[in-house]
Parts: C-alpha cells; structure tokens; sequence
C-alpha cells in the first residue's frame, strides 16, 4: 500500500506532537518510519510550505518520502494533483481530513483516512513520543550525505523557530 499523508493536517490529530513544535515534522517522521517498518507501507508525507522553505524539498529515508511543498502551493494542491497521476487506485490510500481532499482521493477510487483515524493507528504501534521511547525504535543505517541531508532539512525548520 502506498499512503499520501497529508503532514501537518496529520500532527494536528496527534496528540503527543504540536504544530508549534519547531521539530514537529521529523517527530512526525519518525513515527512514519516505524509504522513503514511494522506494515512495509511505502509513504509521502507532504507539508505545507512555510516562510522558511523556498524551494520544493523531497528527501527519503527508511520507506518514508518527505516532501514541502513549494512556496505559493499547499500540501493539499500537491495530494490532489499525485491522486490524478494514479493508475492503480486499489494500492493507495490518502490520509487527510480535508473534504477537498477526501473528494479527489473518492473521484480518483483511492482509500480514504481521516487524519484521527491515522494517528490512532500510528500510536497504536508507538504509544509514547519518539524521543521518549528509544528503546523501541526500529535502527535505519543512513549514509553519511542522508544523515547531513535530514539535518540540512530539519535544521532550517528550527533555526527559523528560535
């Protein structure tokens, strides 16, 4: 199954993350990848532009494809735009609780989660926070230009944030 995740639509319906966390997204992240390890789901999860990011950026890591999106288009315009590209609707699934959304993903015969309903399957693999829980954390070998990749990506989140 491939899931198109709406990302900060997502974070809003956790409840151990918030939205003004400067560190929101990787925490988002992470939970992504343990539940890519524990269903062999592929994921893209995209999130809105913000004032930091000017430029689209995609990185993948462990399964998980992160994608912002660019500056003047949301994460919503860019799920529905992948949904009309899709060929073979019975292999996806989106997860948002936009109607707009829900309604292209519908049109396009693709599975469709509320955002809620999403989250509780994530905790439901990892109960507590990512960074409370090390001792359950599935090891991902990341290369040395992937590691300084995810920490160009992140580090432009928090450094705008402080």
């Amino acid at each position: 199954m491939q899931w198109l995740i709406d990302g900060h639509n997502l974070i809003g319906q956790m409840p151990t993350l918030r939205l003004d966390d400067p560190n929101d997204e990787a925490k988002l992240v992470e939970y992504l990848r343990r539940y890519r390890a524990r269903t062999g789901h592929r994921l893209t999860v995209i999130f809105d532009a913000g004032p930091e990011y000017r430029v689209a950026e995609t990185k993948k890591s462990g399964g998980v494809t992160v994608q912002f999106a660019p500056h003047g288009q949301t994460a919503d315009q860019m799920i529905v735009r992948r949904l009309r590209q899709v060929k073979n609707p019975q292999g996806w699934g989106v997860v948002s609780s936009d109607r707009a959304v829900q309604q292209a993903a519908r049109q396009a015969r693709v599975r469709v989660l509320a955002a809620r309903e999403f989250a509780q399957q994530l905790l439901q693999s990892s109960p507590a926070a990512p960074e409370d829980d090390r001792g359950s954390q599935v090891e991902v070998k990341l290369s040395p230009e992937e590691i300084d990749d995810w920490l160009k990506l992140f580090k432009k989140s928090r450094v705008n944030h402080e």
